[in-house]
């Protein structure tokens, strides 16, 4: 598998059309899922904002910021794969 990676890094590996157009459908489909995240991320986020200071600092306050840098991640990892899944074509 290792060798695998590094010839697609390399550029060892050469596609066929079909195999890069599902990259290609594949890289999109992952684009609305990031998408979607991004709604969800900015929606708590906006929950967060609106609530009072004092119950921003709650349990519930907190698992609510976890909760948007989890996403945050989760989006920033999302990308970097979408940006491989580009290198690819």
């Amino acid at each position: 598998m290792l060798c695998l990676w590094r010839s697609i890094i390399l550029g060892g590996i050469t596609m066929n059309k079909q195999r890069r157009k599902i990259i290609s459908e594949c890289a999109t489909q992952i684009e609305e899922i990031k998408s979607t995240l991004e709604d969800v991320k900015s929606d708590e986020e906006f929950a967060f904002d609106s609530m009072p200071e004092n119950l921003q600092g709650s349990e519930r306050g907190e698992e609510m910021e976890e909760a948007i840098d989890c996403l945050e991640e989760i989006i920033d990892s999302l990308d970097s794969v979408v940006d491989q899944l580009n290198e690819l074509n």
